[in-house]
């Protein structure tokens, strides 16, 4: 890995330590005003930084990361344009549920003068597997 690729590889695990710590704003300045969020399978997007925060802040405020692996992460960078792709595991307990998602983040960077910005950003190969953690049902009441 070259010095660029390992200046983009810097900003994405900044980036991810944020989030990870419970300070998704910390990466505001990371993050392109317009960044686009496509969600998984292209099934809608998100726009714009705010909106992108606050579904890190979301996830921070009502889940519990067990488990979180990182594995595989290429970098290509072609002019001011980085993509930064990587897999990971995670494993995550919300209230009613815990879930173990893995796949394949990628993250499209900007040079923006003197910093790597996020620009783009989508999950493939999307795999998740949830196990309640508690009944859904009430158990049946008894006569004594």
């Amino acid at each position: 890995m070259n010095t660029t690729e390992h200046d983009v590889l810097r900003t994405l695990q900044f980036i991810n330590q944020t989030w990870r710590s419970g300070q998704p704003s910390a990466m505001t300045d990371f993050l392109h005003p317009d960044i686009t969020m496509a969600f998984p399978g292209f099934a809608g997007a998100l726009a714009g930084r705010n909106a992108f925060i606050s579904s890190f802040t979301e996830f921070c405020s009502n889940a519990r990361v067990l488990e979180y692996e990182e594995s595989d992460h290429q970098i290509q960078i072609v002019g001011d344009i980085a993509v930064a792709t990587f897999r990971f595991r995670m494993l995550y307990e919300r209230t009613q549920y815990r879930e173990e998602s893995k796949g394949r983040d990628l993250w499209v960077f900007q040079r923006n003068t003197d910093k790597w910005v996020v620009v783009w950003r989508t999950m493939l190969d999307l795999d998740e597997v949830r196990q309640n953690t508690r009944s859904a049902a009430a158990p049946p009441a008894t006569n004594a």
